[in-house]
């Protein structure tokens, strides 16, 4: 899993206020769980844009005050008018200590029955892990080519062989593949090809019999 670096100001004073006056300098306020008590820090907000602007679970190296802490961002604040991020809270990650987090899937392939002209619908576009952050991937990466019309991708298949537990139910659906339009007119044509083909020989071998009955 890739790390973003992140050089943080520890806050000492807290609340709205200051909070408020953080966001006006271009930084976002932070706070920090998991260690011996929370802390709370301060960076600029471009900064963060590796961190939130992505598509892969990433994990981010927080430096304060010299000292480098290894963290995962558990929820993120956003302002519903300018949709600039407002407070982000992160995770600790502490050696040999599992950690949870939510991992976008990658669908690899292009499924068969979609190559047939039936459509894809993605169900689920994250899964829930729990692992050692090492263990981790940036991204749940499954193959679908082998999906053929009328199929679906259920979360029992993607926990197979994982370092790490996938959270989800095994029942969950990520994606399934349905016929449409496209499809259900070829095989109505194809259905009428072979049928026109059955009429034609039908008709040929009552002809043949007329023939040998005159």
């Amino acid at each position: 899993m890739q790390s973003v670096n992140i050089e943080g100001t520890l806050r000492t004073d807290l609340g709205k206020k200051y909070a408020k006056a953080a966001r006006a300098e271009g930084h976002v306020p932070c706070v920090m769980y998991g260690g011996d008590a929370p802390i709370h820090f301060s960076a600029p907000t471009m900064s963060f844009r590796d961190l939130l602007y992505t598509k892969e679970a990433r994990k981010a190296a927080i430096t304060i005050d010299g000292t480098v802490y290894e963290a995962i961002l558990q929820d993120s604040q956003w302002h519903v008018v300018t949709d600039q991020v407002q407070h982000l809270d992160f995770i600790q990650v502490l050696e040999g200590k599992p950690v949870t987090l939510e991992v976008p899937i990658a669908l690899i392939g292009m499924a068969k029955g979609v190559r047939n002209g039936g459509s894809m619908k993605i169900i689920l576009r994250t899964v829930r892990v729990r692992g050692l952050i090492n263990d981790i991937p940036s991204l749940v990466e499954h193959n679908i080519e082998a999906l053929r019309i009328g199929d679906s991708l259920r979360m029992i298949e993607v926990k197979k062989g994982k370092p790490y537990e996938i959270l989800n139910i095994d029942s969950a659906v990520i994606v399934t593949v349905k016929t449409s339009r496209v499809a259900v007119e070829e095989e109505e044509e194809e259905s009428e090809g072979e049928e026109g083909a059955e009429d034609g020989a039908e008709n040929a071998e009552n002809a043949e019999v007329a023939a040998a009955a005159e």
